[in-house]
């Protein structure tokens, strides 16, 4: 497959960004995309000018770090799937191919297709965890968990926290990322004593890091490599209207 790359390139945050043109030559369908960018950095090494800039690190959709904009969709045409999933074998010879990072304010571009995350760090640091007491591993075991309940909880604990969601929402919206992280606590009994208080934490958090609010599009539903529902988003809003009374 011989195909034309336009990639973005940006020298630094403050630096002025620009469309650069690629040609990716002897492309293998049954590479990766993120191995068809290898192969473009190699060569663009052996010629002595600055590789293309992209986050990876699993290539086995794990961790959520291979966040790009394949022809303005996240993470590719392939639903359900990360970048490092995707095969070349979805696009034809011939084709263009445009690849740019996630566009969203709170996902300050650091260089060329990577982008500071660090927002969802400080939300999870906001309250994303369980701080009470629950004993070791056997103690916490043999706390009963609702069948349903433990699905619900396990469903929204797929999240890898890649940012497609926030990318993909006309408004920059977090509230899928954020909804999964309440949920999978909210709905296990080791989450319940802070179950209140996280909500709020992280919905503060949020807005403190400038994400737009959620109108429902639901291009975060679309986009989720994962298939996160949006009904996560419901179930969050509810908590947060309940927490917000009970503390006043």
């Amino acid at each position: 497959m011989e195909l034309t790359l336009h990639v973005w390139r940006q020298d630094g945050p403050d630096s002025p960004g620009r469309m650069e043109i690629y040609k990716a030559d002897d492309v293998s369908s049954d590479m990766s995309f993120l191995e068809m960018l290898d192969v473009v950095n190699e060569r663009l090494l052996e010629e002595g000018k600055e590789p293309i800039a992209f986050d990876h690190d699993c290539r086995e959709g794990i961790c959520g770090t291979c966040s790009l904009m394949i022809n303005g969709v996240a993470h590719g045409p392939e639903e359900g799937t990360t970048v490092c999933q995707l095969h070349m074998r979805k696009f034809k010879d011939g084709d263009s191919i445009y690849i740019e990072p996630w566009r969203a304010r709170a996902f300050p571009i650091l260089r060329d297709l990577v982008v500071d995350r660090g927002a969802f760090d400080r939300i999870i640091e906001a309250g994303g965890y369980v701080s009470v007491a629950t004993g070791n591993a056997p103690d916490a075991n043999t706390i009963p968990v609702n069948r349903d309940e433990s699905e619900m909880a396990m469903d929204a604990a797929a999240c890898i926290g890649c940012g497609a969601c926030v990318a993909s929402c006309p408004n920059g919206s977090a509230m899928l990322f954020v909804a999964a992280k309440v949920a999978h606590l909210g709905h296990l009994p080791q989450g319940q004593p802070e179950r209140q208080k996280r909500v709020l934490a992280m919905v503060e958090q949020m807005d403190k890091e400038g994400f737009g609010y959620c109108t429902n599009h639901y291009e975060c539903e679309a986009v989720c490599p994962k298939e996160i529902p949006r009904k996560f988003i419901a179930e969050m809003n509810r908590d947060y209207l309940k927490a917000g009374m009970a503390a006043e």
